[in-house]
């Protein structure tokens, strides 16, 4: 069964727009689960520009709602993770610059760290994901570093789609890349950029287990209703 993870920064990027509590992040990750969503994702980032440590400790101590925390390398970050001990880590790359998440992670480059990372979180009984591009070297790199499971990034699947352009090749990596990390026992997920049409693509790949999505469902929300998204959702994963 494949499964949905509602992503919920934006809840509290619309509430630090007036530095006040409402929305409340951890009403909105009680709600979302409630509507159907089988997990949720928040990003403590090291600039807290949405999610701040108290979002993340009072979500991540309610009771029977499954979080997947996102996380950078930072060594801060990677403590307070643990203190704060959510279901699922992870683990993203980070910039302080940017808008948005731009790619996968760079696994050539930080092999060491994130084995000790990965080692960390295990030892903690938490399953860690590694956010990846679409490559056979990263899927192979993921398994070296015995991480639980992938997520891959779909960002320029998405742009392809929407820009109206051809988005074959891009396809092709995602679902080659889907099936070996299969073939290792690596779980496979899919997030950023998605809407209702570039989920219902990759929804085909049977290998991908699980959809974080976010940005446009929040978005979306703002027009048909957080729980009528949430459901729309539901039924294109489900087919």
């Amino acid at each position: 069964m494949k499964r949905l993870g509602v992503n919920i920064d934006h809840i509290a990027t619309l509430r630090n727009a007036r530095g006040e509590i409402h929305p409340d992040p951890c009403f909105a990750a009680s709600e979302v689960i409630k509507m159907g969503a089988d997990s949720v994702t928040i990003h403590l980032r090291e600039d807290r520009r949405h999610i701040n440590d108290l979002d993340a400790k009072k979500i991540c101590k309610l009771k029977k709602i499954l979080v997947n925390l996102e996380i950078s390398m930072n060594d801060k970050i990677v403590k307070n993770a643990l203190k704060i001990k959510p279901n699922y880590i992870c683990i993203v790359p980070e910039n302080r610059k940017e808008v948005t998440t731009e790619g996968g992670l760079n696994l050539d480059k930080n092999q060491k760290k994130l084995r000790n990372i990965i080692q960390i979180f295990k030892q903690a009984k938490i399953r860690t994901s590694l956010f990846v591009n679409p490559s056979i070297r990263d899927i192979k790199i993921s398994n070296d570093l015995n991480a639980d499971c992938v997520e891959i990034h779909t960002g320029r699947l998405s742009n392809l789609v929407k820009s109206k352009k051809d988005y074959n090749a891009e396809l092709r990596r995602i679902k080659k890349s889907s099936v070996l990390a299969k073939k290792l026992n690596i779980e496979v997920h899919a997030g950023h950029g998605l809407d209702y049409q570039t989920t219902k693509i990759l929804s085909k790949i049977n290998e991908i287990q699980e959809f974080n999505i976010g940005h446009f469902i929040i978005g979306e929300s703002i027009f048909f209703g957080l729980s009528k998204v949430i459901r729309s959702f539901k039924k294109i994963i489900k087919k």
